[in-house]
C-alpha cells in the first residue's frame, strides 16, 4: 500500500550529542551537507523546513543503517520466499473461486469490494500475473525479523534509489550498490514488456501525489539508462481503439502507481483497465485487489489451510514465513458455534470465541494491533492503526466495535504486536552543525524486483523513530537511510 511521509510533533528526548571529536566532526559535516545537497538537487528533499529535524521530511543519517552479513543473507533469501507466497496466495484464491479450496477464502478476500474490481481480479487475462515489486515492512526484534505487512504498490522506491546514490557517492556501499534500485526496476519492467524498446508510463494518481517528486526522479533515471519513460497523471493519457498514448507515443507498459480502492476518483481508470484487459498495454502490478489484502497473513495461519500452504511452499519456506508473519485474525462479527473457538486466540489462557471478549483484556494483555485489511484509504501508513496497549480500555473497546461494524465494507485485522529492539543511529543537526545520536526502533523495507521467476533485492530503506513512538513510519523526526553491511 502506498504510504505517505507524515508530519508529527517533534520529539527530541531520546537524542543526545556525542562527545566532540574534531577528527570526525569535520568529515561528518562535509558528508552530511553533501548528501543533503545531492538530495535537494535531485528534488528528493526540500531545502527549507524544520530546523529541529535537520530539514523538512526526515533526519539525514550520517552513515547507513548497518546490518550484519547474516541479516543480508536472510534478506536476500526472503525475496524468493515471498514470491512463492504470492504465487500460492494467487492459486488459493482462484481455487476458492472455482470450489477447489474453501469458498470462504475468496469470500474474505472479496469482502467490501465492488463487483467490477472482483471481476478484474478473476479475469483469465491476468490469471498468472503477480506484482512486479514486493516490499515487506520488517521490524528487527530481539527474536528476529517480523513482517508487519507486504506492500505490492510501495512508495519510497525513488527515495531509496536516491539515498543509495547519495551515500555511495560519499564512499559508503549500500545494499544493492549505487544503482541497484533503478537497475532492478528497469529489469522488472523489461521482463513485462514484449518490445525491445518499450515506452513505459508511470501513472501517478492524485491520491499518490506526495510521491510524484520521487517518481519524476525515478522516471528520469530510467530514461538515462535507455528505458523510454514518461511519468503521467491519468488525465494525461489518451485512449484509442489501438491502445493508450502519451502525446503521440504509444504506451507499451504501464506501471500502476495508484490504488484500486481509489478507482472511482481516477480519471480514465476504466479506459486504462480496459486497455490492459484487451492486451493493448501491459500493466503491473495487476488489478488483483485480493493480493493487496493484509488478511493473507490470517489465511496463512489458518489451521484448515495448513496442508495447502505446505504443499505449495515446502517445509523450508513455510517454516521461515511462520517465524516472520505475526499471528493475525480477521475480525469477523459472525457468531461461531458453541463448540468452536477462534484459532490460537486466547485471553488469560482461555480460548476466545467472540472478539468482543478482548475488550476486557488488561493493558498488558493488549499487545495487539487493529488495522484495516486493505481496499481503504485508511489501510496505508499508520492511518487506521490502533495499538491496544497504547489506548485506554474504553478506546480499545470502541476500536473493536468499529472494526466489527465495518466488516461488510472494510474488514479489519487483529494482529499480534511485536516490539522492535532498540538501536542507536546518528543523524546530522544542520542548525546546530553537529552530529546527534538517537536511540530508537527500526523498520526495514527491502525492495524486491521480480525478474522472470526470481525476486531480486535492489536496496533497503531503514526508518528509525525514537523509542517512545509506538508505530514506525516516515515522520519529521524519523531518521531514514539506506542499509549497508557492517564490516
Amino acid at each position: 500500500m502506498i504510504k505517505s511521509l507524515s508530519l508529527e510533533n517533534l520529539t527530541l528526548s531520546k537524542a543526545f550529542e556525542p562527545p566532540p571529536d574534531p577528527s570526525r566532526d569535520a568529515p561528518i559535516q562535509k558528508k552530511s551537507h553533501s548528501i543533503r545537497g545531492t538530495l535537494v538537487q535531485e528534488g528528493l528533499f526540500r531545502p527549507e523546513g524544520n530546523s529541529a529535524a535537520g530539514n523538512d521530511l526526515w533526519r539525514i543519517a550520517t552513515e547507513p543503517y548497518w546490518i550484519t552479513k547474516e541479516e543480508l543473507g536472510f534478506l536476500e533469501t526472503l525475496g524468493n520466499q515471498l514470491l512463492s507466497f504470492y504465487q500460492a496466495a494467487n492459486r488459493l484464491y482462484l481455487d476458492s473461486v472455482h470450489g477447489r479450496a474453501p469458498r470462504w477464502v475468496a469470500g474474505y478476500l472479496d469482502q467490501g469490494k465492488p463487483e467490477s474490481v472482483v471481476e478484474y481480479g478473476r479475469m483469465n487475462r491476468f490469471k498468472q500475473d503477480l506484482p512486479g515489486i514486493i516490499r515487506p515492512d520488517l521490524i528487527p526484534t530481539e527474536e528476529g525479523m517480523i513482517a508487519t505487512e507486504l506492500d505490492a504498490v510501495p512508495g519510497g522506491m525513488g527515495l531509496t534509489a536516491g539515498l543509495s546514490i547519495a551515500y555511495a557517492s560519499e564512499g559508503d556501499r549500500p545494499v544493492g550498490e549505487r544503482d541497484g534500485m533503478v537497475a532492478g526496476f528497469e529489469r522488472m519492467i523489461r521482463a513485462h514488456a514484449s518490445q525491445e524498446d518499450p515506452l513505459l508510463a508511470i501513472v501517478v494518481s492524485d491520491e499518490s501525489k506526495d510521491y510524484r517528486p520521487e517518481m519524476d526522479w525515478l522516471g528520469g533515471a530510467l530514461h538515462q539508462r535507455g528505458l523510454r519513460t514518461r511519468v503521467l497523471h491519468p488525465r494525461e493519457i489518451s485512449f484509442t481503439e489501438e491502445g493508450l498514448w502519451a502525446d503521440r507515443e504509444r504506451i507499451d507498459i504501464l506501471y500502476r502507481f495508484f490504488e484500486l480502492f481509489d478507482l472511482k476518483n481516477i480519471p480514465k481508470s476504466e479506459l486504462i483497465l480496459y486497455a490492459a484487459k484487451k492486451k493493448q498495454v501491459a500493466m503491473t502490478p495487476p488489478p488483483k485487489a485480493f493480493l493487496e489484502e493484509k488478511s493473507l497473513f490470517a489465511l496463512f495461519h489458518h489451521p484448515v489451510l495448513q496442508e495447502f500452504w505446505l504443499g505449495h511452499l515446502g517445509e523450508g519456506t513455510m517454516s521461515q514465513l511462520r517465524r516472520i508473519f505475526p499471528k493475525t485474525w480477521i475480525i469477523d462479527p459472525r457468531e461461531v458455534p458453541p463448540y468452536a473457538i477462534i484459532p490460537d486466540l486466547t485471553l488469560e489462557n482461555r480460548p476466545v470465541t467472540d472478539f468482543r471478549q478482548l475488550g476486557e483484556a488488561t493493558q498488558k494483555e493488549r499487545q495487539l494491533i487493529i488495522k484495516p485489511s486493505g481496499f481503504s484509504e485508511f489501510a496505508w501508513g499508520s492511518r487506521g492503526v490502533i495499538a491496544g496497549h497504547d489506548h485506554p480500555e474504553e478506546a480499545w473497546k470502541g476500536a473493536i466495535d468499529r472494526a466489527l461494524q465495518s466488516f461488510p465494507t472494510t474488514p479489519h485485522l487483529l494482529q499480534k504486536f511485536h516490539k522492535g529492539k532498540k538501536v542507536t543511529v546518528r543523524y546530522y543537526d544542520f542548525e546546530g552543525e553537529r552530529e546527534v545520536a538517537m536511540e530508537g526502533r527500526a523498520r526495514l523495507s527491502p525492495y524486491y524486483f521480480v525478474d522472470g521467476k526470481e525476486a531480486k533485492l535492489g536496496g533497503i530503506l531503514a526508518t528509525v523513530v525514537s523509542t517512545e513512538k509506538k508505530l514506525i513510519h516516515g515522520m519529521v523526526d524519523a531518521v531514514m537511510a539506506p542499509c549497508a553491511v557492517a564490516i
